[in-house]
């Protein structure tokens, strides 16, 4: 009996592979850059919005108190943030699923990368609220397009199973050294803030955070000559046997129930991510010296104090040390850092959940076991460890906390590396697109995402208390993760053949 041929990659297909671990690097990169940036964003971005408030009257801190963390102008800006671009993002990202059937891999790729690196080097020079919102929209809908397409281009390009699930598995892989790099970018930011140039008046290091989502259009510009179209799109296109896409074939009686439950099982994994684990750097952030409250862990906010030295006084109304603006900013630069130190945790977990998926699904044949093996474990650890932070924010437990965030990447990364290599096994060629954007857009994207509103709306509260966010998202994590482990029961088993035209 002969030996498999040895799995080696062309010239070409390694710029294919190169190109879209890339790609998937920056999704997350993208994605995970708003949990470290939104609270120095919001308190930077609302400061003429407190003076507009003093100056009509209202006093200085209940104006502050509305923009902390549990204020509601606070709550509905994180919410907005947060769930708008999501929303944004699946029903672009849905049209850009069926254009990526109809026009090609390639092109929709390209554009899709130009896109979020655009609306995140925009997003640095944001100097209101809204303008930060529509520069992250674009940036989401750029991410959730670049998914479809790039999953799509891989698994047509690698026919062969063995060599398509390897390809699958480690160029995804990539995607939480994305994670790695933004929290790396985000620390280094924080360090170094007051050396980089002066952006709208100031040296903030989440605005140096966003600018740098800019960094992989600059190789893309210099590849996309050579990047080939999918041979088995371009193959179907040419003969004019491509079949047209349509949504509603989704709905056909062959395809309902693998469109419905993927897409609810996708939505599942999202959630665990967005209802607690992204909500961590809110509920460890320190806040700015000199506000009516500091919320936070507090071996973060000792960090932050420590930082800047002795207050400039005390403020006559309230009693509260206060601190001069460059004190206060560089009290927030230094929370960002060790903040970002706990996400470079969660990021390792990560890497290391989505190398073991791609090990594993060469050893396990069933892909509903394949997802149960990271599915389970996760619906128990990660509502425990939250629960278990709620109470655990005034003792020294931040090396703990980074051991438990490591354990729940693992557990949760992996299963976002299960989709893309399951996705593609279960739609057709004139459909992979469409389908993978319908179950990773309207289900990750905008049903998934939506926990991060459910746990932000549920936790806000006056004053603000970290505390009981970790409590919300421990609870929104375990609801989500319950509804997946459940309807894993009955997602779709790819057959031994995968499905063709």
């Amino acid at each position: 009996m002969s030996s498999p041929a040895p799995f080696r990659l062309t010239g070409v297909q390694w710029l294919v592979c190169t190109i879209a671990a890339i790609g998937f690097a920056f999704d997350i990169y993208e994605l995970l850059m708003l949990p470290l940036i939104i609270k120095p964003a919001i308190a930077s971005l609302s400061a003429p919005l407190i003076e507009q408030a003093v100056a009509g009257g209202l006093s200085r801190p209940e104006a502050v108190q509305l923009w902390l963390p549990g204020g509601t102008n606070y709550g509905w800006w994180a919410r907005m943030l947060f769930f708008a671009p999501a929303v944004a993002g699946g029903a672009f990202g849905l049209l850009g699923g069926w254009l990526t059937d109809r026009m090609g891999r390639r092109r929709v790729l390209t554009f899709s990368i130009l896109l979020y690196a655009f609306g995140a080097f925009a997003a640095g020079f944001a100097t209101t609220l809204p303008y930060l919102l529509f520069c992250r929209c674009c940036v989401f809908v750029g991410v959730c397009v670049e998914f479809v397409a790039a999953v799509a281009w891989l698994a047509e390009l690698f026919p062969v199973h063995d060599q398509r699930e390897k390809v699958l598995g480690w160029t995804q892989a990539f995607s939480s050294l994305g994670g790695l790099l933004v929290a790396g970018m985000n620390i280094l930011a924080g360090m170094y803030a007051n050396s980089l140039p002066e952006i709208a008046g100031g040296h903030e290091a989440w605005r140096y955070t966003l600018i740098s989502g800019v960094i992989p259009a600059l190789p893309l510009l210099l590849i996309r000559p050579f990047l080939p179209e999918s041979p088995e799109w371009q193959k179907k296109k040419e003969a004019g046997t491509l079949k047209r896409p349509r949504i509603s074939e989704l709905f056909s009686p062959e395809l309902r129930t693998t469109t419905i439950v993927t897409t609810l099982v996708f939505a599942a994994s999202y959630g665990l991510a967005f209802g607690a684990i992204q909500q961590l750097p809110q509920i460890l952030g320190a806040q700015a010296l000199g506000t009516p409250a500091e919320a936070g862990h507090q071996e973060v906010i000792a960090a932050a104090k420590a930082k800047v030295g002795d207050p400039q006084g005390t403020n006559a109304k309230t009693g509260k040390p206060e601190y001069t603006p460059d004190q206060k900013r560089a009290a927030g630069n230094e929370s960002d850092a060790v903040v970002a130190k706990v996400t470079l945790s969660q990021e390792l977990g990560g890497l290391v959940g989505r190398a073991l998926l791609a090990f594993l699904a060469l050893k396990i044949v069933s892909r509903r076991s394949l997802l149960r093996v990271f599915q389970i474990p996760a619906m128990i650890f990660i509502p425990v460890l939250f629960y278990w932070i709620s109470g655990a924010l005034q003792s020294d437990s931040l090396f703990m906390i980074k051991v438990g965030i490591f354990v729940a990447g693992v557990l949760v990364v992996a299963q976002f590396s299960f989709w893309g290599n399951y996705i593609p096994l279960v739609f057709p060629v004139h459909l992979r697109g469409t389908g993978e954007s319908f179950a990773a857009n309207i289900g990750g994207r905008i049903l998934g995402t939506a926990a991060a509103f459910i746990t932000i709306t549920l936790a806000t509260a006056s004053p603000p208390n970290p505390g009981r966010m970790a409590l919300v998202g421990a609870c929104v994590a375990g609801a989500y993760a319950v509804v997946g482990v459940l309807l894993t029961n009955f997602l779709p088993e790819p057959g031994k053949v995968d499905h063709q035209d």
